[in-house]
């Protein structure tokens, strides 16, 4: 029977989903698989159900093409941690989870959007400090964000699902910046460079792709043009972002606030970065609802089954 072997506990649905088919066995540990693990994984199952974290490079993949394992299919849309065109190159397969994520991270930027603008975290924080003084017509004034503009750095299925909510929820005015001209079916405008998005966005969404070819593409000059009053969410890759620059930008009140669900050495955060009032964090939520994750996993288990019924996987990366 082919063997199926999942690097993460997953929703119970999922995994009974997979021993329909395959003889499975699930990797107990919720952290990242380490080298010589994901070497026995490719050398001991015809297939490997990845994910975030587990960092299939070419080197583990090595200069072999007889690996028992056939095909990676990732659970999760970003494919950033596995180097395709290496897999290719040993004959494995690398599917994801596209579309099953959409909805759900957009709401995780507008969370954190909205924490941000209206320094929600801020004030619990101060709740739980105990020193809250009482109501009065000065205390903790935020951003309101009805009628503002955003400006989304990518517009894929999560950035135009941001782009929707901002526009028929709250009245935004939408910019954005990606490679080519999108039609979303509601106003909204493509600037020219990431600069001109900085200066004229009230609100700033990274909503694009990990990977080498953005990696660090916001920075310094990114948060200078930006408004002071503007704010940063990032619910995209953590390697997007130059961390230090933005831990700069919010320590000298060059922005005046960022709101964060990914970082760019997670799980590790830098000391600077907590010590801040005027940024909101979250532990990488983006997907973190049951019906989510399950829809998640029962993708990556219907990849796996057309693959080993010689179908194409109907999300086939490489």
């Amino acid at each position: 029977m082919t063997r199926v072997f999942l690097t993460r506990p997953l929703p119970e649905r999922v995994v009974a989903a997979a021993e329909q088919h395959f003889e499975v066995e699930v990797r107990q540990k919720t952290i990242p698989m380490k080298a010589a693990e994901m070497r026995a994984a490719l050398a001991l199952y015809d297939g490997v159900l990845p994910t975030l974290g587990d960092v299939f490079t070419a080197d583990i993949f090595g200069s072999s093409d007889a690996h028992r394992c056939k095909i990676l299919a990732n659970f999760g849309v970003g494919c950033n941690h596995i180097d395709v065109t290496a897999a290719g190159d040993a004959n494995i397969a690398v599917t994801n989870t596209p579309g099953a994520v959409t909805d759900a991270t957009a709401d995780i930027a507008m969370t954190l959007m909205l924490m941000s603008a209206r320094r929600a975290a801020e004030g619990e924080r101060l709740i739980r400090s105990r020193k809250w003084e009482g109501w009065h017509p000065t205390q903790m004034l935020g951003m309101h964000l009805s009628g503002k503009t955003v400006g989304i750095v990518g517009m894929g299925r999560i950035g135009q699902a941001v782009a929707k909510r901002c526009h028929f929820g709250f009245g935004m005015n939408v910019i954005y910046f990606t490679r080519s001209e999108k039609d979303i079916g509601f106003p909204s405008e493509r600037v020219g460079s990431l600069k001109e998005l900085a200066g004229l966005a009230d609100v700033v969404v990274a909503a694009v792709p990990g990977g080498a070819d953005t990696r660090h593409m916001i920075g310094t000059e990114f948060f200078k043009s930006m408004k002071t009053t503007g704010h940063f969410v990032n619910i995209a890759r953590g390697e997007i972002v130059k961390e230090a620059a933005l831990i700069a930008a919010l320590q000298g009140g060059r922005i005046a606030g960022a709101g964060l669900d990914v970082y760019e050495r997670e799980p590790k955060i830098p000391d600077e970065l907590i010590a801040l009032d005027n940024v909101t964090m979250l532990p990488h939520l983006g997907t973190s609802a049951l019906e989510v994750r399950e829809s998640m996993g029962l993708m990556a288990v219907e990849n796996l089954k057309a693959f080993f019924e010689g179908e194409a996987p109907p999300n086939l990366v490489t």
